[in-house]
């Protein structure tokens, strides 16, 4: 029996979306040991994320509250007191899965499994499997520390389901954080606020690559389109580096990874640290002049054209159908 505690990352006093893939995944190692879940939720807001929480199956949710922004230092000390009581410590491999949790297995002594994409139950051992080489290789791998640290792929697991189970809420002491955070102090937080969905939680995302030649073809061209479908828009690092857009856009190895529901790449090769951070996407549609182009492999629908005629005419065609609907 293994017990799992799902440390939330919360935004602005609310839960984010890459916290349910990390109870996805839970739940699945709970379901196959016969253990159970909680969750807890740190940081400013506290309280009130965990209210958000207590419906997609947890066995209780824990929250403490700890003012001054994020600092990872000071966290770590209390994630790491509550792991105690858990045999596996799991949280999203996102930016703050992976500055945070690392930092609570260097405390308590555990073994690390990061970004994994799927986990199978071997008798009494959890086996991981995580990939490696862009995706090219996946490897599995067991942690054989008495307590688990492991960050998972949001990509690879769905977000876990709203059940109406009503879990109770319960307050966990914060933990003195040590020299470590008193030296470090937060100035100040600047977020990019934008209409369109968040990248990595968008349910369509619309990429563009250096084909497109400048900024304003991005604004022009592709922006509509994006607009056009409620998507988010993403690139290819060959754009960022291009300055056509900002880098916190980039879909890739280097970038962000996302799984949409549906992924349009325009102008994009195909490159290997490209495909990597799109490839788990539902389905893939690839615009491009030339037909042997890498991204052709993964792509479910491969339209051989010149971007500059076909996407102005997609863009038509989505907004006629939303007129018509």
């Amino acid at each position: 029996m293994t017990d799992i505690l799902v440390v939330a990352e919360l935004n602005e006093g609310q839960p984010r979306k890459t916290t349910h893939a990390a109870v996805t995944f839970a739940k699945q190692v709970a379901e196959g040991t016969g253990g159970a879940f909680d969750i807890l939720a740190i940081g400013e807001g506290a309280e009130g994320a965990a209210a958000g929480l207590t419906n997609v199956g947890a066995r209780k949710v824990l929250h403490t509250e700890v003012g001054g922004g994020y600092v990872s230092e000071a966290y770590a000390a209390t994630i790491a007191k509550a792991a105690e009581s858990y045999g596996v410590v799991a949280a999203c491999a996102s930016t703050y899965g992976k500055d945070l949790l690392p930092r609570v297995a260097a405390k308590i002594g555990a073994g690390v499994a990061s970004d994994i994409s799927s986990v199978a139950i071997e008798g009494s051992e959890l086996v991981y499997t995580r990939p490696m080489y862009a995706g090219n290789v996946f490897g599995s791998l067991k942690v054989t520390t008495p307590i688990q640290v492991v960050t998972v792929r949001q990509s690879a697991f769905d977000p876990a389901a709203e059940d109406g189970s009503g879990s109770p809420v319960e307050a966990f002491e914060a933990v003195a954080a040590g020299d470590a955070a008193s030296k470090i102090e937060v100035l100040g937080l600047e977020v990019v606020k934008s209409e369109r969905p968040e990248l990595t939680e968008a349910d369509v995302v619309v990429s563009g690559g250096r084909s497109l030649k400048s900024a304003e073809n991005f604004e022009n061209v592709l922006e509509p389109l994006v607009d056009a479908l409620n998507a988010a828009m993403g690139a290819s690092r060959a754009a960022v580096d291009a300055g056509y857009v900002a880098n916190d856009l980039q879909v890739g190895q280097t970038g962000k990874v996302v799984a949409p529901k549906l992924y349009i790449a325009v102008g994009i090769s195909g490159a290997i640290q490209h495909l990597a951070g799109m490839k788990g996407s539902k389905t893939i549609v690839a615009i491009n002049k030339d037909r042997e182009a890498p991204i052709a492999q993964v792509a479910d629908y491969f339209l051989v054209a010149d971007l500059f005629d076909a996407v102005p005419e997609m863009t038509k065609e989505v907004e006629k159908l939303k007129a018509e609907s």
